[in-house]
């Protein structure tokens, strides 16, 4: 009864009522859209890497290692000698290895020495694997695959040169200009710091680093050619070099080149319930001081720095609705005046101060209802609609249920909030029905 005259009520005054709804809309999915990208964000940011059960490097603490091997950020960490590297490949418990080398630039992007195996078992997301939208992975020693937000700024695609520089600095005066790398594949976008980072062999890195001695040697070739020497002494040496190249190829492609040491291994086991004993026995290690972590713990600690910003986001989209639910409260107040003989209508056929009371709640209590109702609509139907858009561009893989628990805590709260603030309105309506009377004063 009290609901229909509630309905019938606002359908009076339904311009009014029409734009309350629409404000305090807004708001509800204002709020729910930040609630849900803040758990979509922290799930997606705990996914970063997916699959890599242990990372391991040099001991420099949790943080830092998971910020230089995963996200290319800081300073490297000293190198793993290769030794460690094939103990660790001979576990048992051990399924497959990603070596990384780190330390170099181009123009400022990170520069990454590895295997195809990281093509092969790197993953992000849902479990996603990298794939390549042009090209193909490594086929040489000087090869390298280009994220997608270095093709798109850059303007590369395969087949092109680049030259890589020693060091972290966006302009380094010391580059490897004898040993240029051939673009031979670009990755498809991610949303992760794989898009802002260039991959290159092992082989091919170690090569460039030793250019010195390289250097001199081209040099030497090339002043004997021009001196004349015999066609068939170059032609030697052209044979030699197509065979070394050759032996380079199929050495990448079988990942059979052994470096002299890494930056970061990454673990992938056979059994993760093994990680943790595993990554005992690495911390414990007297052969090399090593340093094992697991990724996904140390991605949750690294959100915890971050939960400031989420609560700040949450708080300003609260203090949005609740000047909504206060733009109700007026609206409801600013037609009490035009209620009084309604009000004075419903007192002579029965209703007592109590029910007028009620009646105004109820009021405020439908248009929150329907604006709750309605956001949720709008913000799932934007939600899958923006889903492959976030994916693409910021690597935010949105996962069922987009509604969780802190959605309906906030639902909640916006209808406690809403009673509360129509308590004024409401008041004002009882002590109005305390003397009313069939005339207007």
């Amino acid at each position: 009864m009290l609901s229909t005259i509630a309905i019938e009520s606002l359908k009076r005054r339904k311009t009014t009522a029409l734009l309350t709804l629409l404000s305090i809309t807004i708001s509800i999915s204002l709020l729910l859209c930040v609630d849900i990208v803040r758990s979509q964000v922290k799930t997606s940011f705990t996914r970063t890497v997916s699959g890599v059960d242990l990372i391991v490097g040099a001991p420099s603490g949790q943080l830092n290692l998971l910020l230089s091997s995963v996200f290319n950020i800081g300073t490297p960490t000293k190198g793993i000698d290769y030794k460690s590297i094939a103990s660790l490949q001979s576990n048992s418990q051990v399924s497959w290895l990603i070596p990384l080398s780190l330390g170099d630039t181009h123009r400022g992007f990170r520069v990454v020495g590895t295997t195809n195996r990281f093509f092969e078992h790197f993953k992000y997301g849902d479990m996603q694997h990298l794939a390549l939208s042009q090209g193909d992975v490594f086929t040489q020693s000087l090869s390298t695959v280009i994220g997608a937000d270095i093709a798109s700024k850059l303007g590369y695609s395969v087949g092109d040169k680049i030259v890589i520089s020693h060091g972290l600095g966006n302009v380094s005066f010391n580059n490897h200009d004898n040993h240029p790398f051939t673009i031979s594949g670009v990755l498809e976008k991610t949303g992760t710091p794989v898009d802002k980072a260039l991959y290159v062999t092992l082989q091919g890195l170690e090569e460039a680093h030793s250019a010195p001695q390289r250097t001199s040697v081209s040099l030497v070739r090339r002043q004997a050619e021009n001196q004349g020497n015999s066609a068939h002494e170059h032609e030697h040496e052209h044979e030699h070099e197509h065979e070394h190249d050759e032996l380079t190829s199929i050495d990448v492609k079988s990942n059979a080149f052994t470096p002299k040491a890494v930056s970061v291994v990454m673990l992938g086991l056979k059994h993760r319930a093994a990680a943790l004993q595993l990554q005992y026995q690495i911390n414990q290690s007297k052969n090399e001081p090593l340093m094992a972590i697991l990724p996904g713990m140390a991605l949750a600690e690294l959100w915890q720095i971050m939960g400031n910003v989420e609560a700040l986001l949450l708080g300003l989209s609260g203090l949005i609705v609740v000047c909504a639910l206060i733009g109700l409260a007026t609206m409801l107040l600013a037609t009490m005046r035009e209620r009084y003989q309604e009000i004075a209508i419903l007192r002579t056929i029965g209703a007592g101060p109590f029910t007028l009371l009620l009646l105004v709640q109820i009021e405020a209590m439908v248009l929150t209802i329907l604006s709750a109702a309605l956001s949720i609509g709008v913000v799932a139907g934007l939600m899958s609609m923006l889903k492959p858009w976030l994916s693409s561009t910021y690597g935010l893989f949105l996962s069922s249920p987009l509604f969780g628990k802190s959605s309906g805590v906030i639902l909640l709260l916006i209808l406690g909030c809403t009673y509360l603030v129509s308590l004024l309105p409401a008041i004002a309506a009882y002590k109005r029905g305390l003397h009313a009377g069939l005339s207007q004063h």
